[in-house]
């Protein structure tokens, strides 16, 4: 999992021109489109900058809009509208953008001169009144949810079901900066070695608990080419949570080498590459997504690893599946993401509440797919990046139901980034003073000899 891109050192440029961008990218959000690909159109100049302006504005997005609610009549043309979000969201007393809101109320109508010159004039008026009311407009936005937490109405709806206790805290959790965790590759050279060339570079890191042995987690992010050996494919960088995959799926499987493994949804590749890492595995990285699938290959040959990939449909094996059975399957299902919103926070934006019964049963299509693919005394690990009961104990429990000849193995079900990592879990991994992994839910299934596959 690649590190916060708001933690990217910005490239020197204007703010209004930064502005001018996010609003672009928070429009586009606003329209259905992810972060990622709206800012995959931004000049690589202003890219960073623009791209750190645009995940603090998700972060503070919920009270932005009610705020613009209150302060504007008639509704403006969406990229002005999206422009006023970013002012207000970057001015908020908890934004870590760090402007003066001053500052930020001239460089925004700097940027509407230039893009919609009819609209300075609402833009300006707009923001000072903002400035001139913000104690009166903040008592008007008091206990309001989507204020407080900057997440919809019916994503808290779901933590305060799903997760009781911890519903407050993981509201909390979504708006905190991630941190950045590497993946030593082994078959390059040891942990401790790695360590120590961060420390010749300058660079502080820790390791992490026994669940992930090749994870080292940096005291502060980082971009990649600044890490010893990037290049040379001495390390990755993936999340302590997404480490666990691998560990789950080999150890204690007894597989031999040139076992035949299916790494079902695999890109960007991330848990594909450690598990090659691992073993020596006649593996099949398989993706719907033939220009994402090409991440794949390149990080693969960046480590100085193969493996076959092919652009299919994993709920269609008829289309790709050459008879053989596998000894394991790594199915990392399409999720809401509900885990990894601090690192993508245009998630809870994008996401609608018929979502979840959308992608739950996508995800128990894809097992039902899958399983029969599997060989007697195989194992399935089962993979969301999601906190959501929906998209982890409850699917498992559906499918077990289901499903005679499968057994549920120790697991770690539901992984929460909380330093407690919740009242299910066996424990994060993370060392004192570290910060916790993405949520996630692991399930690891095996298939019992001569049990037939879901009736």
């Amino acid at each position: 999992m690649p590190a916060d891109p708001s933690r990217a050192t910005p490239v020197a440029q204007p703010l209004a021109r930064l502005l001018e961008h996010c609003a672009e990218a928070v429009a586009a959000v606003r329209s259905g489109r992810s972060l990622t690909e709206a800012l995959e159109r931004c000049p690589a100049a202003a890219r960073a900058g623009s791209q750190a302006l645009a995940f603090e504005v998700m972060r503070g997005l919920g009270r932005a809009q009610a705020l613009a609610t209150l302060l504007v009549a008639r509704q403006p043309p969406p990229w002005v509208e999206a422009l006023l979000l970013c002012a207000l969201a970057l001015g908020a007393r908890d934004s870590r953008a760090g402007y003066a809101p001053h500052t930020l109320v001239n460089q925004a109508v700097d940027a509407a001169k230039r893009r919609a010159p009819a609209q300075a004039g609402l833009v300006n008026a707009v923001l000072r009144r903002a400035l001139r009311e913000a104690e009166a407009l903040d008592a008007s936005l008091a206990g309001q949810d989507t204020v407080r937490w900057n997440h919809p109405a019916w994503w808290i709806a779901q933590l305060r079901q799903d997760w009781p206790a911890d519903w407050p805290a993981l509201l909390d959790a979504a708006q905190a900066a991630p941190p950045m965790t590497l993946r030593v590759n082994l078959r390059r050279g040891s942990v401790a070695d790695y360590a120590q060339r961060l420390a010749e570079a300058g660079l502080s890191a820790r390791t992490l608990g026994p669940e992930t042995p090749q994870a080292l987690q940096l005291d502060t992010p980082q971009p990649v080419e600044r890490l010893p050996g990037w290049a040379e494919g001495a390390v990755s960088v993936q999340d302590a949570s997404a480490q666990r995959a691998a560990h789950l799926l080999l150890d204690g499987a007894g597989l031999p080498p040139g076992a035949r493994v299916l790494d079902a949804c695999a890109a960007p590749g991330g848990k594909t590459a450690h598990l090659l890492e691992r073993a020596e595995l006649d593996l099949l990285a398989l993706d719907s997504d033939a220009h994402r699938l090409r991440k794949v290959d390149q990080g693969l040959a960046r480590l100085g690893l193969r493996a076959r990939t092919v652009a299919g449909d994993a709920g269609r094996p008829a289309d790709w599946w050459d008879g053989r059975p596998f000894d394991a399957i790594l199915l990392d299902a399409p999720c809401s993401a509900a885990g990894i919103v601090r690192r993508h926070p245009d998630v809870r934006w994008l996401r609608r509440p018929g979502d979840l019964p959308a992608l739950a049963q996508a995800q128990a299509r894809l097992l039902d797919a899958l399983w029969p693919l599997l060989a007697p005394g195989g194992r399935l690990l089962f993979a969301t990046c999601s906190i959501f009961r929906a998209e982890g104990q409850t699917q498992i429990d559906a499918f077990l139901q289901r499903t005679p000849g499968a057994r549920l193995r120790p697991s770690p079900g539901h992984l929460l980034p909380l330093a407690h990592n919740g009242a299910e879990a066996a424990g994060l991994p993370v060392a004192e003073g570290g910060a916790p992994g993405d949520g996630f839910f692991y399930a690891l299934l095996t298939r019992a000899e001569g049990a037939d596959g879901p009736a």
